[in-house]
């Protein structure tokens, strides 16, 4: 396979460098608007016959599209905030080839009453697109990282194996991650987190279809496994809730986050003097975003690795009904920080991430993955993606709990 990555930042170079000397992979041009950025990531990723890098400005679709005719490649895998993902999606279509993400299009809160109704919802304008998709015999598989990604599969999984009759499926991400000796740090993209935790957050219910509540609103103790214990999780915006009810057939769809107080508490100051704007205002004869200096002002990801210390938790929670009882699972996904930088020298959240559509690009190459259109990783068989985690040793597990409520 051939493959384009737009985007060499603390993902982009965990796919660079876990795609390394893969027998599927022929060949990987690294692109980034930075380009010593992607000539570095794609110097240490490996072997210059497999890895060459170039300069992209990934908010033109048609230099995407150029680039991937340029190569040959096979699939434009996005790893770029989502602010640029409708161009890199748009370029990978007008190249013809296949397409992959880790995120969704972004959302834009409902005009008049925001933290009831939904207005644009994450995703629409990718599945907007899919009959054009299909009708071209090309695919596009969104929301393929962690979580969205991996966490979608869990639940696939799940309603496959281990229900006859799912009830709900709720997204809980946590850990005892931290990363000391900064103030103010983030595991991935500042500009990413303050969208997706101050945007409204949205819900699904078969009855009422998607909705939204406000930002980190019902607060919630989920007891975490591996050691960490019980940790209080907000409703954060997320792509799992537009995912799943699309291809699985549930009652109830959430996705809640560990993010704590001090945390919540700095973001709504942002928000309170208007620093989370994406608008360029004016300041003495220079246009700026406010949300582009909070994040030139916040540290980089990608450097803050060796700070790191505790464990990433991403799982599902699965309810429902199996041979007429109540059951409850959580499917997990646990990484140390430490641990990570030791073996593979990368920032745990990116290590995460990465990995997942690494093994999805390995699945669609073998063609045990098959699909045209805009497709989640719940439109595919999560049989053999869990056999790729067992495979290359990447720690999953499942947890039987005790049903809280006994659902008829």
């Amino acid at each position: 396979m051939k493959v384009l990555l737009v985007g060499a930042g603390t993902v982009g170079e965990s796919i660079a460098k876990l795609s390394a000397k893969r027998p599927w992979l022929e060949r990987m041009i690294v692109s980034d608007y930075a380009f010593d950025r992607a000539r570095r990531v794609a110097a240490e990723a490996g072997d210059e016959r497999v890895f060459a890098a170039e300069r992209i400005d990934a908010s033109d679709a048609s230099q995407v599209a150029g680039l991937a005719r340029k190569h040959g490649v096979d699939l434009v895998m996005n790893a770029v905030d989502p602010q640029f993902l409708v161009p890199v999606f748009d370029g990978a279509f007008d190249a013809g080839v296949d397409y992959m993400d880790m995120a969704v299009s972004l959302s834009e809160p409902h005009p008049t009453d925001p933290y009831r109704l939904t207005g644009v919802k994450l995703g629409d304008a990718q599945f907007a697109r899919a009959t054009a998709w299909k009708e071209r015999g090309r695919l596009a598989l969104v929301g393929m990282g962690m979580d969205p990604g991996l966490s979608d599969v869990f639940a696939a999984y799940a309603a496959k194996h281990l229900f006859d009759e799912v009830h709900e499926v709720n997204i809980r991400d946590g850990g005892s991650l931290a990363i000391e000796g900064y103030p103010f740090a983030t595991v991935f993209s500042i500009w990413t987190t303050i969208e997706e935790c101050l945007n409204p957050p949205v819900i699904w219910e078969r009855d009422r279809g998607w909705y939204t509540v406000e930002p980190f609103a019902e607060p919630e103790m989920f007891d975490f496994p591996e050691g960490v214990g019980p940790v209080e999780c907000v409703h954060v915006e997320h792509e799992e809730v537009l995912l799943v009810p699309r291809w699985i057939d549930a009652r109830k769809v959430t996705f809640k986050y560990a993010l704590g107080s001090e945390f919540i508490e700095t973001l709504r100051t942002l928000h309170a003097i208007g620093l989370d704007r994406k608008d360029r205002i004016r300041v003495k004869g220079v246009e700026v975003a406010p949300r582009d200096v909070v994040a030139a002002l916040t540290p980089d990801p990608a450097t803050v690795g060796d700070h790191m210390v505790g464990l990433a938790i991403v799982g599902t929670q699965v309810t429902g009904l199996r041979d007429g009882r109540p059951r409850e699972v959580y499917l997990y996904q646990t990484s140390d920080a430490q641990e990570t930088m030791r073996r593979h020298g990368l920032q745990v959240v990116g290590y995460q991430t990465g990995f997942n559509p690494v093994l999805a690009m390995e699945l669609l190459a073998e063609g045990a993955w098959r699909g045209e259109g805009v497709l989640g990783p719940e439109a595919f068989d999560p049989d053999p993606y869990i056999a790729l985690l067992d495979r290359y040793g990447i720690h999953h597990a499942l947890e039987e709990r005790t049903p809280a409520v006994a659902l008829r």
